[in-house]
């Protein structure tokens, strides 16, 4: 159903920046969702079309935002087994395996995570973001492995993406990478931003795109003579950008493992355990798992929390370090 929000600005409003001002005063409405609407001219400011979401307003502003009639998804199912770890009628949290794609873009149209879904239980999905991504309120890219949660209606939908905005969710990622961090714990902050050289990536910025925030701690050192060195390491989350902890470890010098598009020059390995070199070069897939996903339930207010195990093809890997680390 399409509706407007309509008001006027008030004394104690004047000079905030309308994407913040709106969903502070429309509770149910995360900011991400604002400002899309915003930038799609859904915003009129004293009857003048506005698609600035860091626009400024006056007291007495008059402010209609039209949040439009969700789109129906036109997509075909695909029969694809999802290990669903846990649902109800408002939520499921699945763990997604490495080298299926989120949702149809350019060169998969319909053998994505969404086709799944819709297979699965197309009435049951949220539908008020992209008509292309029904249930999708976060991403984890292709060749990454872990937990998702999935909103099966619209108001749940809009409570997870807060969630996720105000950064109050808990995702913590197990990743491989070469070398050693120094110092071996700590935190990451910096603005990513699109590759200037190649869109599809992302680099880091000393002053413009998004912050993004990283937490990290060294799990595990893999070093001797048999093998490179390598590290176990926890990525906690504060901010949830495109590619954040592979752009992360790549700037720090540390590329994930299996990761062919954020890697750093290796010289070639000499004398190194051949089961160990060959499960490496034959990892179709960067080492890196979603591995706990934490957030407060949006009907029944209750704290969440999964975790998931290494998939087999990673467990391999570090099983074969350990023991040659003996």
């Amino acid at each position: 159903m399409e509706k407007n929000i309509n008001f006027i600005i008030k004394e104690n409003e004047n000079n905030s920046r309308i994407d913040i001002l709106v969903s502070k005063r429309e509770k149910l409405i995360s900011r991400t969702r604002v400002k899309n609407l915003i930038l799609k001219d859904k915003l009129k400011l004293n009857n003048v079309i506005i698609n600035n979401p860091s626009k400024r307003v006056n007291t007495g502003d008059h402010v209609i935002l039209e949040i439009p009639k969700p789109q129906t998804a036109s997509l075909k199912p695909y029969n694809y087994k999802l290990e669903i770890l846990y649902e109800d009628e408002d939520l499921m949290v699945i763990n997604k395996p490495a080298g299926i794609i989120m949702h149809p873009g350019a060169g998969n149209h319909d053998k994505t995570i969404v086709n799944a879904l819709i297979h699965y239980d197309k009435n049951s999905l949220s539908n008020i973001g992209d008509e292309l991504r029904p249930g999708i309120v976060h991403r984890i890219d292709k060749n990454t492995s872990g937990l998702l949660v999935i909103a099966k209606n619209n108001q749940v939908h809009e409570n997870l993406s807060k969630q996720f905005s105000e950064h109050t969710i808990l995702r913590e990622y197990h990743l491989l990478i070469w070398g050693k961090l120094r110092p071996s714990k700590g935190k990451v902050i910096t603005f990513l931003t699109r590759s200037s050289r190649n869109r599809q990536l992302m680099e880091v910025s000393r002053s413009k795109g998004k912050k993004a925030i990283t937490n990290y701690k060294t799990i595990e050192i893999f070093e001797n003579d048999k093998i490179p060195t390598l590290s176990l390491v926890e990525c906690k989350l504060e901010t949830g950008r495109t590619h954040q902890i592979r752009v992360h470890m790549n700037y720090k010098g540390n590329s994930i493992v299996g990761d062919d598009k954020y890697k750093k020059k290796y010289k070639k390995l000499k004398n190194i355990d051949l089961k160990i070199q060959n499960s490496i070069s034959s990892l179709a897939r960067q080492f890196l798992h979603a591995k706990t996903l934490g957030f407060i339930h949006p009907k029944k207010d209750k704290k969440m929390l999964f975790a998931s195990n290494l998939p087999q093809e990673l467990n391999n890997i570090l099983e074969m370090l350990r023991n040659t680390n003996k």
